[in-house]
């Protein structure tokens, strides 16, 4: 099966904008820890102190994922937006 032809696209714009790529890292390390200390924290503080960590790492991805994708004005390399303040007018 031929690979597509986008992927390649894909990883170069993830691999020359860090920025977005640290945002996205930091966002899902904090949604791990956080469903990850739930259950500890379930145990000792009570429940609703567990159920409130994973409503709250349930929030983070779609949030990642949007502040992921913000195009970085400071950024001259980062021009390929087609809305935003980089965007070819």
């Amino acid at each position: 099966m031929p690979k597509p032809k986008h992927r390649g696209a894909l990883r170069r714009r993830w691999q020359t904008q860090p920025r977005r790529k640290q945002r996205y890292v930091v966002l899902m390390t904090v949604c791990l820890l956080l469903f990850a200390l739930a259950a500890p924290v379930g145990a000792l503080a009570g429940a609703d102190w567990g159920i409130v960590m994973c409503v709250v790492a349930a929030a983070i991805p779609p949030v990642a994922v949007i502040l992921g994708n913000i195009a970085d004005p400071r950024d001259p390399k980062n021009h390929d937006a087609r809305y935003g303040p980089n965007a070819s007018r």
